[in-house]
């Protein structure tokens, strides 16, 4: 898919980021929202024939709000830069994250700050197999395409009911535990981004089975 119509439109939004100038482009709202659905369609199709475990995901299902929250972050904009969507979006678990965005791009997935029992699963993991975490973690073509776990809030010091000297005291220390890549514009508008996708996937998918498994279990 070209997403530039949808790339233009967003720059416009953002020049415009306002309720009555969405009104009167609703309909090239419509239209880039409709593209983005049926790319959508097509990617959990594509993804579904290489993981036996997909979690169908049809694009109207796992495409996000265009709004910001304004009533708990009132100072953000009333729209986003950027679409937005979750596919292999199984309830409970971390979902495979995709942002189509007008300065980059991103692919991303795992747990963002997941809320105190299902963090406490993924520690619990851990402290009882971690060393297999961080071997997906350190494999070198994970490390190439994300570097390493996003970078969040950590704790200081250990959480309640590990010890500092705990093996795995650095993944202990996490809130988030997700990984994300980036890409330029110009990446996305390319004929083989949709291969590239596949490819992050795959690269992605133990880590996402890690923690879904320590989050279900």
């Amino acid at each position: 898919m070209n997403f530039q119509n949808q790339i233009n439109f967003l720059k416009n939004l953002q020049k415009n980021n306002n309720k009555e100038w969405m009104d009167a482009n609703r309909k090239w709202y419509k239209e880039v929202r409709d593209d983005f659905i049926a790319w959508l369609n097509e990617m959990n199709a594509k993804l579904a024939e290489i993981d036996d475990e997909y979690y169908d995901t049809p694009g109207k299902k796992g495409i996000n709000r265009i709004n910001n929250n304004l009533m708990f972050h009132p100072n953000k904009p009333v729209y986003k830069d950027h679409f937005g969507a979750g596919l292999d979006k199984r309830p409970g678990t971390g979902d495979f994250y995709v942002e189509i965005g007008i300065e980059r791009s991103m692919l991303a997935g795992g747990l963002w700050r997941p809320d105190p029992k299902r963090l406490r699963s993924i520690r619990d993991a851990i402290d009882y197999d971690g060393e297999k975490l961080q071997k997906i973690l350190n494999k070198k073509s994970f490390k190439k395409t994300f570097g390493g776990l996003y970078e969040d809030v950590k704790l200081t010091n250990a959480p309640k009911g590990f010890s500092n000297d705990h093996p795995h005291i650095s993944l202990l220390r996490n809130k988030t535990f997700a990984v994300a890549t980036e890409f330029s514009t110009e990446e996305t508008s390319k004929n083989n981004f949709d291969e590239k996708l596949i490819a992050v996937y795959k690269e992605m998918l133990p880590f996402r089975r890690y923690l879904n498994k320590a989050v279900t279990v």
